[in-house]
């Protein structure tokens, strides 16, 4: 058998100012923005540039009781980690990009980590993880 996680969905205040962060600073690739007119919605999907693995889908919350979640999906721990093939290069693109970070950037043993927050507060680790790492692909 083999299976794999195509999408993780992320709930976002608006569709457009989401990708504008993901795609505009984070510099993610937008794989798809489709209106789906029979629920009033869109389906647009991100992911990383480059990247050949899980996708995101921005989720606009369409319910109120959905809205306390946008930006708190996992209750303030790290939700989503951006493995890059340099650290250095990426942390400093996206700080230029006035991406906050509230971890500074370490080195642990499975690679050079850093946490910033997304655009509604959701933590993310950016992270180049060793050679040699079981995930490092």
């Amino acid at each position: 058998m083999r299976q794999s996680i195509t999408h993780v969905a992320l709930v976002v205040r608006d569709y457009d100012e989401a990708i504008a962060f993901y795609c505009g600073v984070l510099g993610f690739d937008l794989l798809e923005d489709s209106y789906q007119p029979e629920q009033d919605k869109r389906w647009v999907v991100v992911r990383p540039q480059g990247g050949q693995g899980t996708a995101i889908l921005l989720a606009r919350a369409a319910k109120a009781e959905q809205e306390p979640f946008i930006g708190n999906q996992t209750g303030g721990r790290v939700f989503l980690f951006l493995n890059t093939d340099d650290f250095w290069r990426d942390y400093t693109r996206l700080v230029a990009e006035g991406v906050k970070f509230v971890r500074e950037p370490k080195t642990e043993d499975y690679g050079t980590v850093a946490v910033f927050r997304d655009l509604y507060g959701n933590l993310w680790d950016l992270l180049q993880l060793r050679e040699g790492h079981p995930a490092a692909g």
